[in-house]
């Protein structure tokens, strides 16, 4: 066997090195390409950002209300009261239909991320009385405002054609309801 000159043995590994230079260098510039596609797919726009809160609060919002709606209906021995809770709960089920299947063509999971309306349900089931009603009354009209106000704020931060419609057609019966609960809630002090 021959034995390898040191002159081309260097070369040899200079050679070597080089290559794995290159192809380490080319590999790194692959890869900010790919995650900057990766980082478009996946960023998020202040629009965006601003309507996924909107669908989950307001599904929020909405879930609340029924709920609180059909405690209502089976807690509160004033007619009605009853048939208020009855109108809101359907009114609401409508726009949580609604917010759902918007929410579902855009790719929105809905969580349920405040559960702070649950104080609210302990305070109606442990109320009696006329102590129920003007719990539930109070609950129904800051809810519906809170609701009103998600509606509101929504309609000028965006540009979405579908979100504005949702808002025109809901947003006066929240008003009419808004409106009626207040006027029983005064009627009941």
């Amino acid at each position: 066997m021959k034995a390898i000159p040191p002159l081309k043995a260097s070369t040899f590994k200079v050679f070597f090195v080089f290559v794995l230079v290159v192809c380490s260098t080319s590999c790194r510039k692959i890869n900010p390409i790919e995650n900057s596609l990766k980082n478009q797919a996946f960023a998020i726009t202040e629009r965006e950002e601003t309507e996924t809160y909107f669908f989950i609060s307001t599904a929020n919002a909405s879930k609340s209300i029924i709920s609180k709606s059909q405690i209502a209906q089976q807690k509160s021995s004033d007619v009605i009261i009853q048939e208020l809770g009855k109108r809101i709960e359907f009114q609401e089920n409508l726009v949580l239909n609604e917010i759902s299947k918007m929410a579902t063509m855009k790719l929105i999971v809905i969580t349920e991320i405040n559960a702070t309306h649950k104080r609210d349900l302990y305070n109606l089931v442990d109320a009696k009385g006329n102590e129920f009603n003007d719990i539930y009354l109070n609950a129904m009209k800051d809810a519906l405002s809170d609701q009103i106000e998600l509606f509101e704020t929504i309609s000028r931060e965006t540009n979405d054609k579908q979100i504005l419609e949702l808002v025109l057609r809901y947003l006066p019966e929240q008003y009419k309801l808004l409106r009626e609960t207040e006027r029983i809630r005064k009627q009941n002090v």
